[in-house]
């Protein structure tokens, strides 16, 4: 388990009652009543940890590389999935996965960023952002779910689109573009839920949804804090990365308050990379509950509460 610098007391409480346990293993002893006080000591510790965090501390705990990640939830969540590849007319984007799949006996289309966990998978993914072909595939998989009827399913978790000459001259913003118009006229219904990162337009190319939910841990903004502080501090902007955080509202509380999402997942204590069985039950209940409520609404009616809610973020009133 890799720990993050704000969780070293965490981390060194965590260490001594591993040793006791094993010591007490090897020496025969009977220590239990010990190691209960300090296990007490622990969860008031962890409590007091997680109930205080600041932004910033929830970008890094969204970005923890033991998180769960796109595939993993299709492969605990879902059966019978199967990818589909390429965009048929430049390459097969492998930052993003598209396929088939059944979700609690719901027959859907599957949409998600992987970032990959090791160097090697983290390269051969682009570390989860996305070319145009990206885009052009997951609309190829959203033109198929229309087509036959298929409700949509979406993971975000990327720290952008990616920003190369190469994807600019394919056209990527034009690709991001596109989509957000598509998937506003889809007649089926769609779920997103952000599971890590949402950064920029990389995130909103698959992002507009009937139902939108965060974890309680992932992030949604404009931009990220590296890169807000980048353009606002020109020198020593790492310095500024917990005030850009703060003044983006990036968590999930934020975007809920400010009408982005419609609602935040709970995640164990410390993040879904403590307990993945449990964020993947949750994700799949909430995901299930609202594939229920939208597959009773009819055409007509979703697609017209879908734009509602989308033209509703950001307008404000001044008193």
């Amino acid at each position: 388990m890799r720990y993050l610098d704000f969780e070293k007391p965490i981390f060194e409480l965590e260490k001594k009652i591993s040793e006791l346990k094993e010591f007490a293993d090897s020496e025969n002893l009977e220590i239990s009543n010990e190691i209960a006080v300090l296990t007490k000591r622990l969860d008031k510790l962890q409590r007091e940890i997680y109930q205080e965090l600041t932004r910033w501390q929830k970008v890094k705990i969204a970005r923890h590389p033991n998180r769960p990640y796109t595939l993993d939830y299709i492969e605990k969540i879902a059966t019978d999935f199967i990818e589909i590849h390429g965009d048929r007319g430049y390459a097969d984007d492998k930052a993003i996965v598209v396929g088939f799949a059944d979700i609690g006996g719901n027959k859907v289309l599957v949409v998600g960023q992987q970032k990959g966990r090791d160097v090697k998978q983290r390269q051969y993914r682009n570390f989860g952002m996305c070319h145009p072909e990206g885009y052009r595939k997951a609309l190829r998989g959203f033109t198929l779910a229309d087509r036959f009827n298929l409700p949509i399913v979406i993971f975000i978790d990327t720290p952008g689109a990616y920003p190369g000459i190469g994807a600019e001259e394919r056209g990527q913003a034009e690709a991001i573009a596109r989509n957000i118009r598509e998937m506003c006229r889809l007649k089926v219904p769609i779920v997103v839920v952000v599971i890590g990162e949402g950064a920029s337009g990389g995130a909103l190319g698959i992002g507009i949804g009937d139902r939108v939910y965060m974890l309680e841990n992932s992030w949604y903004s404009v931009i990220s804090p590296e890169g807000c502080a980048a353009i606002l501090w020109k020198e020593n902007p790492q310095e500024k990365y917990e005030i850009a955080a703060d003044a983006l509202k990036i968590t999930a509380e934020d975007a809920l308050r400010l009408g982005v999402v419609d609602e935040i997942i709970p995640e164990p204590l410390g993040g879904a990379h403590r307990n993945p069985e449990a964020v993947f039950n949750a994700v799949r209940g909430y995901i299930l509950k609202a594939l229920n409520e939208l597959k009773a609404i009819g055409v007509s009616e979703l697609m017209k509460r879908r734009i509602e809610k989308y033209r509703k973020i950001g307008i404000y009133r001044e008193i």
